[in-house]
């Protein structure tokens, strides 16, 4: 017996990893907004939003190109939960979602004298977009990261500060900021599809002096 439907299906856990990434490329697009109508650079709010990217970091502009931070959104792992769970149909599971952020800074001279650090740079561009992602993943507005009835809880485990290995540059400078997030949701499995009754045979029987014990045939054919 083999699987009668094809399997033509997103996992759940596909659809919360395109769900966060489009949260992000909106509210940071909405930000921008904001910013704009309080008087500030909405520069500052701006994030470059991609989904499995093995080095994100490797689009950083040259000087006449954008500059602002880029976010890479990643499934990691899951975990499944048994004892939520059933053998049949579901399966509780716990997702760990990776956001990175890229921060690029270029050391430079100060036009008001002194010396512009590019780490230093990187690094407070990396944390400024880390800090925009998880005030906006954990804002109530997304308690349920608009999946309700879908996801059951999200939250954070950690956030890492990390620099991508990268070609030695000591004018160029990247340092990137890893916010593990943490989804619980409910993954299903294909189930059998029931078939209609059209006939029950009962196999017919005997004892040992011959009689007949049962005989029947019923048609359940509408």
């Amino acid at each position: 017996m083999t699987i009668a439907t094809l399997i033509d299906k997103q996992d759940t856990v596909e659809i919360v990893r395109d769900q966060i990434a489009a949260i992000l490329a909106v509210e940071a697009a909405a930000q921008m907004v904001l910013a704009t109508a309080a008087g500030e650079d909405p520069e500052l709010w701006k994030l470059r939003v991609f989904q499995e990217r093995a080095k994100p970091w490797e689009n950083f502009p040259s000087k006449t190109q954008d500059r602002s931070p880029v976010v890479n959104v990643w499934w990691d792992s899951c975990t499944f939960d048994m004892s939520a769970s059933n053998i049949v149909e579901r399966q509780k599971t716990s997702a760990s979602i990776n956001i990175d952020c890229y921060g690029y800074g270029k050391s430079a001279d100060d036009p008001t004298g002194g010396h512009i650090a590019g780490d230093r740079n990187a690094a407070e561009v990396a944390q400024r977009a880390v800090r925009l992602v998880r005030n906006i993943l954990m804002a109530a507005e997304y308690t349920y990261l608009g999946l309700r009835g879908v996801v059951w809880r999200r939250f954070i485990d950690n956030i890492s500060i990390f620099q991508p290995q990268q070609d030695n540059d000591n004018v160029h400078h990247i340092v990137g900021a890893r916010l593990s997030f943490r989804v619980e949701f409910n993954e299903y499995s294909p189930q059998v599809e029931p078939v209609v009754l059209e006939l029950l045979s009962v196999d017919v029987k005997r004892t040992e002096d011959n009689e007949i014990v049962v005989e029947a045939d019923y048609d359940y054919t509408v």
